[in-house]
């Protein structure tokens, strides 16, 4: 189970690292909504994000819920609910809460799933 859980752990950093490339360029809101360039970045970090909650879906099951809540400084929760909203609602993804989970949310994230991958070594 431990490599499993690494594995899914290193999927959740890269996903992450991959968001932080991509929003690098982006300074606004109208960055990722007024250009086709800025709906395709707004696209490729729309996958990655479902690709992280997906990921911390299968990470609670896989460790009966137990490892998430012991690092409350992500709102795990949430970050497994945006990748439902994402792949259920796509059409009427908001550009603004994508951009503000980019900038506010992934940088603690990244760095959590980076504490965890080393306090698991």
């Amino acid at each position: 189970m431990c490599d499993f859980v690494s594995e899914v752990l290193r999927q959740i950093e890269e996903a992450a690292d991959k968001i932080v490339t991509r929003f690098e360029t982006v300074h606004q809101v109208s960055d990722l909504s007024d250009s086709s360039a800025g709906i395709d970045k707004l696209d490729a970090i729309c996958m990655m994000l479902i690709v992280i909650g997906e990921s911390l879906k299968n990470l609670d099951k896989i460790t009966g819920g137990t490892l998430l809540p012991q690092y409350p400084e992500v709102n795990w929760k949430n970050a497994k609910g945006m990748r439902d909203i994402i792949s259920h609602h796509y059409a009427d993804i908001n550009a603004e809460a994508v951009f503000y989970t980019c900038q506010d949310k992934i940088p603690q994230l990244l760095a959590t799933i980076k504490k965890i991958r080393q306090e698991l070594k």
